[in-house]
């Protein structure tokens, strides 16, 4: 059996699937495109890259926005054994840079033109770089892939039987949280274990399934959703940009959804909004069905049915309110995946209350997936359960999650120190999360193992845990950033959503104080916060603070106000919170 990703695309091709490949939309009206006319494009494309001397091994980056392009594109790299460097189209020119010379680039193709800008800022140092392909020039690369393939015909068969599953797949940049990205080189193997790691799941992705991807094919797990639509036989819709995401879901009506938290944060706030502001009998009516959810939520996920009144009460509650939410996200998501950034417990919940179940997955750059809850066994609060031939332990020592599994990847590029101080010598990848499993094998996750902090007071706590509880607190809080490492107590960074802060005129910080304080009921004394600053603006990518999965660059936010964080300990020790 050929355990290569270029396997995959080719049985794929062959099975005869009758749904679309892929869905996108063009000029306002979503468009199919078949497997047999993505297979035809795919081959044009990797003649058109043979016909520019792309040899076997080669790095080539895409930078671009997620599309069918982008996809296409990457199969036809594949297929030609071409080595795949992902770039975030948000990353800067100094970051492409970083990328493209680290990884050895020899092309390039670019979404549109301000990628290409970036790339032209930046060529007189890249004397490797050979290439640079504009997506608006694919057309014209298919058409000189078409002579080629009349030229060599059985070129693309050769390369096939020429791939190897131990060859390099795929360089994936980390996010680079906590230091200049480094390059993960993935084999083919790697990803399809993983493949096949998700394809045994039971009753969980089928064939036939519709599903939406916004996520960037940079990222890990975007880019596995593509390949474990070859892999199952489902239909990828692209959406590019998230704001297009609702009219997407009532057009594509996906059975699942894969998402960071932040999309999920919004739609419920969005719930939320709509449920406070109705009024009179309609808002009775919200508030008694929002209790019968969290009644008939509570047994579900105790594996308990539900007892005749209630079952009764529930079937009313979904006529008039639930089954109306659900229409948000399509009317027919049969569950769907949260990951990249720890969500709350409470968000979990709260979707769970009107029949949407949210599945929090975990995984790194490293490994892509190692843990999913399961539709039918889930416990919320954890990352659920190891995927099949993914090992999961926690390090004795320090709590650290440690993984094994033939999805692990082999290493970072050029860098042998580094990926010795993270693969031990029985293939073990130190993960740098801590973590702790359960009796039942439900995995945990209490912080990162570099981000916790040890007050001066000698206490450590996590700061993760404290800020998904003041984004849970109140719709009107974005991001918080929770501080307090060798200080002598915690302070919290906290910054609002600008369309829940748009109708409050007032003192914002009045409204934030009691969300703090509630949090602070839930802990200990040394863990509460003491004090915090609203900042002037959200945390953004833009200013390097977030990475593209919306997680905090902590070192970085930190740098950035400095000066909010040092007024915050100003002065006498803070004896409450405010």
């Amino acid at each position: 059996m050929s355990r290569t990703v270029a396997s995959l695309w080719r049985d794929a091709v062959a099975r005869g699937i009758v749904q679309p490949a892929y869905l996108e939309e063009r000029d306002g009206a979503w468009q199919e495109i078949s497997w047999p006319e993505a297979a035809a494009r795919v081959d044009e494309l990797a003649h058109g890259l043979l016909a520019l001397g792309i040899r076997d091994d080669e790095p080539v980056s895409i930078l671009a926005a997620t599309t069918a392009d982008w996809a296409l594109l990457d199969w036809a790299l594949i297929s030609i054994g071409a080595v795949v460097v992902p770039i975030y189209p948000t990353s800067s020119a100094a970051e492409c840079r970083h990328i493209l010379a680290d990884s050895g680039a020899v092309a390039v193709a670019v979404g549109d033109d301000s990628q290409r800008e970036k790339i032209d800022e930046i060529r007189s140092s890249l004397p490797q770089l050979r290439e640079v392909i504009s997506f608006s020039e694919l057309d014209a690369l298919a058409e000189r892939g078409r002579a080629h393939a009349r030229e060599h015909p059985n070129a693309l068969e050769e390369r096939a039987e020429a791939i190897r599953e131990e060859d390099t797949l795929t360089i994936i940049y980390t996010s680079g949280t906590t230091g200049p990205p480094k390059g993960c080189v993935l084999t083919h193997r790697t990803y399809h274990a993983m493949a096949e790691m998700v394809a045994e799941l039971d009753d969980f992705m089928r064939p036939g399934d519709r599903t939406i991807l916004y996520l960037p094919l940079a990222h890990n797990f975007g880019r596995l959703v593509s390949f474990v639509g070859a892999r199952i036989g489902m239909t990828v819709a692209f959406c590019p940009d998230p704001r297009g995401l609702p009219s997407a879901f009532a057009a594509v009506r996906p059975d699942w959804f894969p998402s960071v938290p932040r999309v999920y944060e919004k739609t419920a706030d969005a719930v939320k909004a709509q449920l406070d502001s109705a009024t009179g009998l309609r808002g009775a009516i919200g508030r008694w069905a929002l209790e019968v959810g969290r009644k008939a939520s509570a047994r579900r996920q105790r594996g308990r049915g539900l007892p005749p009144l209630l079952a009764v009460q529930h079937a009313i509650a979904d006529r008039l309110v639930f089954s109306k939410v659900r229409e948000r996200l399509g009317g027919r998501l049969r569950w769907g995946i949260s990951g990249g950034a720890p969500i709350s417990p409470e968000l979990l919940e709260f979707f769970h209350r009107f029949g949407i179940t949210l599945l929090e997955a975990y995984g790194l750059t490293e490994c892509t997936s190692c843990t999913i809850n399961r539709p039918h066994r889930f416990k919320f609060g954890t990352v659920g359960l190891a995927l099949p031939g993914c090992e999961v332990r926690i390090a004795e020592e320090d709590g650290e999650i440690l993984i094994r599994g033939d999805h692990v990847f082999v290493g970072y590029l050029n860098q042998p120190e580094a990926t010795r101080e993270v693969l031990d010598d029985d293939g073990w990848f130190h993960s740098g999360d801590i973590g702790e499993l359960d009796e039942e094998g439900f995995l945990r996750i209490t912080d990162r193992k570099k981000d916790m902090i040890a007050t001066a007071g000698g206490k450590k706590i996590a700061p993760a845990n404290l800020e998904n509880a003041l984004k849970a607190a109140s719709p009107l809080i974005s991001q918080a950033l929770v501080v307090g490492d060798r200080r002598p107590y915690i302070t919290a960074l906290i910054t609002l959503d600008p369309e829940a802060a748009a109708g409050h005129d007032g003192d914002v910080r009045a409204l934030i104080q009691p969300a703090v304080d509630r949090v602070n009921e839930e802990l200990a004394r040394p863990e509460q916060i003491k004090r915090f600053a609203i900042l002037p603006r959200d945390f953004s990518e833009a200013e390097g603070e977030l990475t593209p999965t919306m997680k905090l660059k902590r070192r970085v936010c930190i740098e950035h106000f400095a000066e909010e964080i040092e007024e915050l300990y100003s002065g006498a020790e803070a004896s409450g919170s405010g």
